[in-house]
């Protein structure tokens, strides 16, 4: 990622906060996390990890559009697909959360890791989002395929 796009990627998620000025000194200077409204810019679709991984791997494609930003939550073994805002969207799945208006979300920076918060995608400052029913096809065939793997060792 090129420090322009990185730079915009900042700007960009910073504008989720309601002061952005305080949203980037905390990245650098805090705790390196800080927590954004969704439903304004954007809404995420938090997944159970295994099937956020694999979903993720289905969506680079070559026929496909370079995937939206993605936030992967090691503590809590989630991914999050960030959206469009859709008040009236309605995930149903197993495990899915889908996180809008009213709700927070903890962002780390784009450019770095923080506690246990890191982008696999991070965002690139020109709003692009994941599409919803692009997403939702490979969500429905990463799921096919976990019915058929064996669980993860330990599960």
């Amino acid at each position: 990622m090129s420090y322009a796009m990185w730079a915009r990627g900042v700007e960009w998620l910073a504008a989720a906060s309601t002061d952005p000025r305080n949203c980037k000194r905390e990245w650098d200077q805090g705790h390196g996390v800080t927590l954004l409204e969704a439903g304004r810019y954007w809404n995420v679709l938090s997944v159970p990890d295994r099937l956020g991984l694999l979903t993720l791997d289905l969506l680079w494609q070559p026929t496909l559009p370079v995937p939206g930003p993605t936030l992967v939550d090691t503590a809590a073994q989630r991914v999050g697909f960030f959206l469009p805002p859709d008040p009236a969207s309605r995930w149903i799945g197993d495990g899915l959360r889908h996180v809008g208006r009213g709700s927070w979300v903890a962002v780390p920076p784009p450019y770095r890791p923080a506690r246990f918060l890191e982008w696999l995608i991070p965002p690139d400052g020109t709003g692009a989002l994941h599409s919803p029913a692009t997403l939702e096809l490979a969500l429905r065939q990463a799921n096919g395929t976990l019915a058929v793997l064996p669980p993860p060792r330990g599960a």
